[in-house]
């Protein structure tokens, strides 16, 4: 098998995917095509040789016919050892080759090349993209799309090459017996094609749209199941039986109309295929009454009809399967393909970070609702400087820094880190240049380790400690223990990080940001899940965190930001207030009235609504 090149599996593709199915289908399998090639040749040969069988067959009884049964294996020994050869040898070879070609070179590796391109394209899509669906509908369809391609080129090489070959073979066998022979089958094959032209549509209508309600079913679960403990607490599992009930059925309708259809198809494929052994046996049997064929004639015939008959009935499936698949990948397409809309500019450079000074000119940003977000913001952060930012909820807190680290591009106005554009540089440049902790701290279902270490994969082991240690996270991740008996840092944190209450998943967080050193920190509501102690002993990691670095820092609990440089108030998506901790309060405005409002450090209730 040296002739095969290996097909690199997670070869990148150039360019977006194309939205059209022979365009993507050439997307997909770039890089792979002179594997698929020569696995398609075996196939073929594979198919010719199915013929030379019955070619053997007949001239072996014209053989045994024409010989007496005394001196038949001495007169026909280099014929009998050609066909013990054939069956022998050559034909469990070309077989073995074809399918090592396809089940060990092309269908391991087609798949992973398809997904791992459908999965780094929707890697960069933006955060709307995602919001806009179900995560687990998005993996679905990712999944699903690569199954049905891998399908549809592997059963193109297994059937298609195989029936063709086996097809063509079969016309010029009954060309060498009677012209008129291979005619019936030409005749035969463009009724069977008929059928076929009018019932694949069809099918591959209703498979994209049988694919499509079970990705909604999957979304559906995998929504409910996320958010169990809110369904839990709620009491909803009634309803949501009943959501998941209601996507379940159409999924069910769907599959019953693709039966129906289904069943109908190969019921008449198969009504079609049991005239094809009357007509070619039938013909032959009335050549040899007239003296134009021999009974190893009507035993090659009979041989490629029947043979020809039951491939029908496996081609007519394929080709179902095949046609369903391309649904599937069609529905796909849908979903994956749509370009990114948020994307580097072709003159992108990475940033460069000297002081970490912040600049925004006359930003806004609405969402497109002309609600909320932010409306002509400028604001100057310079080197070093610790900044707090307060608002009631609906103010632009959040919009700022998902403006700033470019998760949105702004509508109006520009930001500036160190003098240059955002816009201008590489979003990978930008966001490693901040560190970013979160009120809704995201954790991967992996090792304590490997969710710290996402802040600086390079880090050592010994740097690992010591940030986990200054978050104060290290004791009570040494006492973890996960379901498979793994303990410490090795102990797996579930799903979001289901197994640490709170304030375990924001220490884990600050130990993440602090391990990862960038020069710009944000913090949004950083320490808002933990108790006074534990919030004391992390303000005092924070602080030597944000030493050197340019910090922003979002709070509803004003004393976590009373020793900021400077607090800004957003109200109604401007700045209405700034200035220190003392000076705000000696104006009496907003922000004076936020700290008489607080009751256990936060906001009054009726503000923030």
């Amino acid at each position: 098998m040296l002739f095969f090149k290996k097909i690199n599996a997670f070869q990148p593709a150039s360019g977006p995917p194309p939205r059209t199915m022979f365009a993507f289908f050439r997307w997909a399998l770039s890089g792979s095509w002179f594997v698929l090639w020569v696995a398609f040749f075996f196939s073929a040969l594979a198919g010719i040789l199915e013929v030379l069988t019955a070619l053997l067959l007949g001239s072996l009884i014209d053989r045994a016919v024409d010989a007496s049964p005394t001196n038949f294996f001495n007169n026909q020994l280099f014929f009998v050892i050609i066909f013990i050869s054939f069956f022998i040898i050559i034909r469990p070879i070309a077989f073995g080759v074809a399918s090592a070609a396809n089940a060990v070179f092309v269908t391991p590796n087609i798949n992973p090349l398809t997904l791992s391109r459908l999965h780094r394209w929707t890697m960069g899509q933006s955060v709307t993209f995602f919001d806009d669906d179900f995560a687990g509908r998005i993996a679905q369809k990712q999944m699903q799309t690569s199954r049905a391609l891998t399908d549809v080129v592997t059963e193109i090489i297994n059937v298609g090459a195989f029936s063709l070959a086996s097809l063509f073979g079969s016309a010029i066998l009954l060309t060498t017996i009677d012209p008129r022979m291979s005619w019936i089958l030409v005749v035969w094959l463009v009724v069977y094609f008929l059928l076929i032209r009018a019932f694949l549509p069809r099918i591959r209508r209703q498979s994209a749209s049988r694919a499509g309600a079970r990705a909604n079913v999957s979304g559906q679960v995998v929504d409910t199941i996320t958010n169990i403990k809110t369904v839990k607490l709620f009491s909803h599992a009634k309803y949501e039986d009943q959501v998941a009930l209601k996507s379940m059925e159409v999924f069910r309708k769907k599959a019953v109309s693709f039966g129906i259809t289904s069943a109908l198809f190969r019921l008449c494929l198969m009504t079609i295929a049991g005239t094809l052994p009357v007509l070619l046996i039938g013909g032959t049997a009335y050549l040899w009454v007239n003296g134009s064929a021999s009974i190893g004639d009507i035993a090659a015939s009979g041989a490629v009809a029947i043979r020809i008959a039951q491939m029908t009935g496996w081609v007519s499936f394929t080709l179902m399967t095949i046609y369903a698949n391309i649904g599937e990948v069609e529905d796909g397409i849908k979903t994956l393909t749509p370009p990114h809309t948020l994307v580097n500019d072709k003159k992108a450079i990475p940033l460069s970070i000297l002081a970490g000074e912040i600049k925004l000119n006359n930003v806004s940003f609405t969402y497109g609702q002309k609600a909320n977000g932010l409306r002509d913001v400028s604001l100057n952060v310079k080197k070093g400087e610790k900044l707090g930012v307060v608002g009631a909820s609906g103010a632009g807190k959040s919009t700022l820094v998902a403006l700033l680290l470019r998760l949105y591009d702004t509508e109006l106005g520009d930001i500036f880190i160190d003098g240059q554009d955002i816009k201008q540089v590489t979003q990978e440049s930008l966001r490693r240049n901040i560190s970013f902790v979160t009120q809704e701290t995201a954790m991967f279902n992996r090792s304590a380790r490997d969710n710290i270490f996402y802040g600086n994969p390079n880090a050592t082991e010994k740097q690992l400690i010591a940030a986990s240690k200054d978050a104060e996270a290290h004791d009570f991740i040494m006492e973890l223990r996960d379901y498979e008996g793994r303990r410490g840092y090795e102990a797996f944190l579930g799903e979001r990080g289901v197994r640490l209450s709170g304030g375990q998943r924001q220490r884990i967080a600050v130990a993440r940001a602090i391990l990862k050193n960038a020069p710009i920190l944000i913090l949004d509501e950083a320490t808002s899940a933990l108790d006074s102690e534990i919030e004391a002993s992390i303000q005092v990691a924070l602080h030597r965190a944000m030493e050197g670095k340019t910090v922003i820092a979002i709070a509803h609990r004003l004393s976590t930001i009373s020793t900021m440089d400077r607090i800004i108030v957003l109200e109604n998506g401007g700045i209405a207030e700034e200035g220190t901790h003392s000076t705000l309060l000696k104006k009496r405005g907003l922000y004076y009235k936020y700290w008489e409002r607080q009751s256990g450090g936060f906001i009054g209730v009726q503000e923030a609504l």
